[in-house]
């Protein structure tokens, strides 16, 4: 599995594409790894300190993730590295979005990511350049739809992605009117911990749960994992966080999500970071889901999880281990061999899985068609690892990768 990855890493992409913004500080790229299936796909994201390497490795991240969500497509991302507070976000993206356009209109499909919406972002500014949908060249690359079928296919797109939730079961509150999109990475990573534990380690039950992050995918899976029974104990974010060693309610939980300011944690009593840091880790936990940014989580806080009780980690955020490797690095790989590791490409599919189940032709576009869709996609990609050894419950990520890596060999033969 490691020499695998290693030829799968060092491959060079097949398309870099590279920008400076004639205004600002702002430079960006879009890296296609391939184009399998003669197209890619990959969202973009914003952060002032993003480098051409962040981007190139999630776009190889993209292409595995393809593997479980589909489409049959290569993996590909845009980063822009610009402060996303500064008030010259739009102007830039709008520049940023007038220059890749034509990679959009026919072989790159991208959505929304970190710091980047894909509502209120990116559909308004593609849609300003001329495409019908920021993943048009997908369809036009790897599906070759005519005309019509396209028209249908992108109706389906812009509808079932926007569309705002009517189902109580999906959404922590209906009149707050919150989109597919806000919700199904989070719900996706609640999922893997369900499928998880019916899978390898019996009924979820009265498991306990430390959130790392509070932005739509944390916030997200700490609604789902509390509507499944879970006990949510600790919260860190960037700005502080919060501890209740009995746990928070569901309806606690549900209002520390309607009350986040942006994609910050909000509350009265909120501990300040650098207390937080120093105690969440030792609080104990069953479950652990990193999701805030890429490359957080060091060797020395998988340990003290692990020693204080630590079952599964599923990762919410691309990349969370704070290793220089693009997949499989030694922090990685050491949570890994301890406990039960669900990686990137499976625990947060769940907008991926959106836009290739919106691709089909004629499909029902209901909440609970969308989301069963991912909860059964996450399932199988599970099911799968447990086929390969029904008695371990480590090495999760490694069976995963190799499984992946397998695909992407065959479809290249």
């Amino acid at each position: 599995m490691k020499e695998l990855l290693k030829a799968f890493e060092e491959k060079r992409p097949e398309i870099v594409f590279e920008w400076k913004d004639p205004e600002t500080s702002a430079e960006g790229w879009v890296v296609i790894n391939s184009l399998r299936g003669g197209a890619a796909g990959g969202g973009t994201r914003m952060r002032l300190g993003l480098d051409r390497n962040e981007v190139e490795s999630l776009a190889k991240t993209m292409e595995v993730k393809f593997t479980v969500s589909g489409p049959a497509i290569g993996g590909a991302k845009s980063g822009i590295n610009f402060d996303p507070t500064d008030p010259r976000k739009k102007e830039v993206l709008d520049r940023w979005f007038k220059v890749v356009t034509p990679l959009l209109k026919n072989y790159y499909g991208t959505g929304g990511d970190l710091n980047i919406d894909e509502i209120t972002d990116v559909i308004p500014l593609t849609e300003q350049y001329g495409l019908w949908h920021p993943q048009e060249g997908v369809l036009s690359g790897h599906f070759d739809v005519r005309e019509n079928g396209r028209i249908h296919q992108i109706g389906q797109l812009r509808y079932g992605v926007s569309k705002v939730l009517e189902d109580a079961n999906y959404s922590p509150e209906l009149k707050r009117k919150y989109k597919v999109a806000d919700m199904i990475t989070g719900y996706g990573v609640a999922e893997s911990v369900k499928h998880f534990y019916s899978l390898f380690a019996g009924d979820i039950g009265e498991k306990t749960a430390i959130i790392q992050g509070w932005g739509n995918v944390a916030a997200a899976a700490a609604f789902y994992l509390s509507k499944l029974g879970v006990k949510i104990v600790g919260i860190i974010d960037r700005v502080g966080g919060l501890i209740n060693e009995q746990g928070f309610s569901e309806k606690e939980i549900a209002d520390l999500f309607l009350s986040r300011k942006g994609n910050a944690l909000t509350a009265e009593h909120l501990i300040p970071f650098d207390e937080i840091n120093n105690r969440i880790w030792n609080l104990g936990a069953h479950i652990f889901i990193p999701a805030a940014a890429s490359r957080l989580v060091s060797k020395d806080q998988v340990n003290t999880l692990v020693q204080h009780g630590l079952e599964l980690i599923a990762s919410g955020a691309n990349v969370p281990f704070a290793d220089k490797e693009i997949f499989y690095g030694p922090v990685m790989e050491y949570a890994d061999q301890h406990v039960a590791v669900i990686p990137d490409f499976i625990a947060n599919c769940g907008m991926a899985r959106v836009f290739a189940y919106l691709m089909q032709p004629n499909i029902e576009i209901s909440d609970d068609a969308l989301f069963s869709d991912v909860s059964e996609i996450i399932y199988k990609a599970l099911s799968a690892i447990y086929d390969a050894d029904p008695q371990k419950k480590t090495e999760i990520s490694s069976r995963g990768y190799e499984i992946a890596l397998k695909r992407l060999l065959e479809t290249r033969v």
